[in-house]
């Protein structure tokens, strides 16, 4: 059996209410200012109810853009954010004296492009009892690597069984 709306895609065996089933959402992060953010309470938010229905299963995000990246870290003391941004910067460089040839869209690009491949652009995370199973201080960041990214869309793929 599949449902579909505009925003998210259900399968359900229509035989088995146990069975693997998989829900998938698609996200809308609004633009953010240069850095690291917390997101995890933006993305639970858009992803509704859904995550209640599985028991045990794997959550998969998915960032659709090559200048922003995400990570799971540190929730609680924004210095780390910062700090994370500082190192950066630091290891890959940009403006004048920097290495790049592709800078069509502006000096921050093809750095943004560096940095998303740093930390990559999805993320796994386990689901147990309904609730994704991050470590206390854990939390999902986006970090946009551009001055000006834009809102983000994120995929966000649930798998499991209730």
């Amino acid at each position: 059996m599949k449902e579909k709306s505009s925003a998210s895609v259900r399968w359900t065996p229509a035989a088995c209410h146990r069975c693997a089933k998989w829900v998938q959402h698609e996200v809308k992060l609004s633009a953010k200012r240069r850095g690291c953010h917390q997101v995890t309470s933006e993305v639970l938010k858009q992803i509704g109810g859904s995550l209640s229905e599985f028991r045990v299963g794997m959550c998969n995000i998915f960032l659709q853009h090559t200048s922003a990246s995400l990570t799971i870290n540190e929730n609680a003391d924004p210095d780390v954010r910062r700090d994370m941004e500082t190192w950066l910067n630091r290891v890959v460089p940009e403006g004048k004296g920097s290495p790049w040839v592709h800078t069509a869209e502006g000096p921050d690009d093809m750095p943004a492009h560096v940095k998303s491949s740093v930390f990559g652009c999805s993320l796994t995370i386990p689901i147990t009892g309904g609730q994704l199973n991050l470590g206390t201080w854990q939390g999902i960041w986006l970090c946009e690597h551009r001055d000006s990214g834009g809102g983000r869309r994120l995929v966000v793929t649930l798998s499991g069984t209730s």
